[in-house]
C-alpha cells in the first residue's frame, strides 16, 4: 500500500494546538506494511481515558477547545487522527480506505496499542460510524458513550437531500477545498489561520484521498458492504444499557434529528440529560467546543459508579 507521510513542517505554529503527537504503527487488515497512526493523549496516563474520535474532513485539530476542560476535570484524552487524515499516513489510492479498514485501524490503536478500559467515547461524524462499532464489538471496554452530529447509518434508510449534495460535491469538484469545507460546516467565522490548520495536512491533492473517498464510504442502500456490520452493531446497541447521551447540535442539515434514533433505541439513553448546543453548526466542537466539553463532563461525573 503506498502512502504519504505529511512532513512536520506542515503542523508548526498552529493556533491553539500546542498538544504533543503520539505515534503507533498499525497493521493493513489485507497484509502489507504497518501504517503510523497518530494521536494526542493528554492527562494523567491512569486515569480512565476519554477518546474523542472526529469526522470528515477534520483532525485532532477539532478538540484543542475539548481537550483542556477534559483535562483540567482530572481526565485521560486521547484524540486519534484516522488514517489518512492528520499526521497520520495517508494511503494514496481510494480503493485502500473501507469502512471495515477504518475500524480496524481504530481498533488496533485503542484495543491493542493503547489496551484502553472504563473509556468514554465521544464521537461526531465518521466519529460516530467508527466508534459505535467499536463500543458494539467491545462493549466491556466502554463505560459511557456521548454522540454529536453523528449516526450510524445501514443503509436501509435513506440520508436525505443535505447528505446526497454533499458527497456529490466530494465526488465530483477538481479540487477538495478541505478550511473551506469546515468553515463551510460551521456556524461561526473562522479565522484564516484556523482555516489553514484545517488544510495542514494535505500539501496537495495527492494527499486527500482518504478525505476524498469518505463521503462515498457511508452506507447508502442494503447492498453496501458496511451494511451488516452496523445491522449487528444496532442489534448490540439496542441491549446498551450503560449511560448514552447526544449533544446534537441546533444547526446541522445533515445529521439534524438524528439523535431521536439513538434516543428511542438505545436503553441507556432513557433518563440521560440530552441537550441541544445552540448556535452551532456539523462542527459543533469548533463552534462550542468549551460548551460541549462542560456538558460532557457532567455526564462523566454524574454517571460514575
Amino acid at each position: 500500500m503506498e502512502r504519504l507521510r505529511t512532513p512536520d513542517s506542515r503542523f508548526v505554529d498552529l493556533i491553539d494546538f500546542e498538544f504533543d503527537p503520539h505515534y503507533v504503527d498499525v497493521h493493513d487488515p489485507n497484509g502489507g506494511e504497518p501504517l503510523r497512526m497518530a494521536f494526542v493523549d493528554e492527562g494523567p496516563r491512569d486515569a480512565a481515558a476519554v477518546v474523542l474520535l472526529h469526522g470528515e474532513p477534520t483532525w485532532s485539530y477539532l478538540y484543542r477547545h475539548m481537550i483542556p476542560s477534559l483535562v483540567d476535570a482530572g481526565h485521560r484524552v486521547v484524540a486519534p487522527d484516522l488514517i489518512g487524515f492528520g499526521r497520520s499516513d495517508k494511503p494514496t489510492l481510494r480503493a485502500d480506505y473501507s469502512y471495515a479498514r477504518h475500524v480496524e485501524w481504530t481498533r488496533e490503536l485503542l484495543v491493542g496499542h493503547l489496551a484502553l478500559r472504563d473509556v468514554t467515547l465521544f464521537g461526531q461524524d465518521w466519529g460516530s460510524l467508527i466508534g459505535l462499532r467499536l463500543v458494539a464489538e467491545h462493549p466491556d471496554r466502554f463505560a459511557r458513550v456521548c454522540i454529536a452530529n453523528g449516526g450510524l447509518p445501514t443503509g436501509d434508510l435513506r440520508l436525505g437531500d443535505a447528505f446526497d449534495a454533499w458527497r456529490e460535491f466530494s465526488q465530483s469538484v477538481a479540487e477538495l477545498p478541505v478550511g473551506a469545507i469546515v468553515a463551510g460546516g460551521c456556524a461561526t467565522r473562522l479565522s484564516p489561520e484556523i482555516v489553514a490548520a484545517y488544510d495542514a495536512p494535505y500539501p496537495d491533492e495527492t494527499f486527500k484521498a482518504g478525505a476524498r473517498q469518505f463521503p462515498a464510504l457511508v452506507p447508502n442502500s442494503p447492498d453496501d458492504p458496511g451494511h451488516d456490520s452496523n445491522v449487528a452493531a444496532w442489534r448490540a446497541l439496542e441491549k446498551w444499557s450503560k449511560p448514552f447521551l447526544c449533544c446534537f447540535s441546533d444547526g446541522d442539515p445533515i445529521t439534524r434529528g438524528a439523535d431521536r434514533i439513538f434516543i428511542d433505541r438505545i436503553p441507556g439513553a432513557v433518563g440521560q440529560h440530552h441537550t441541544t448546543i445552540v448556535g452551532a453548526g456539523h462542527f459543533v466542537q469548533e463552534d462550542r467546543g468549551r460548551d460541549l466539553a462542560a456538558h460532557l463532563c457532567e455526564f462523566i461525573a454524574s454517571t460514575q459508579k
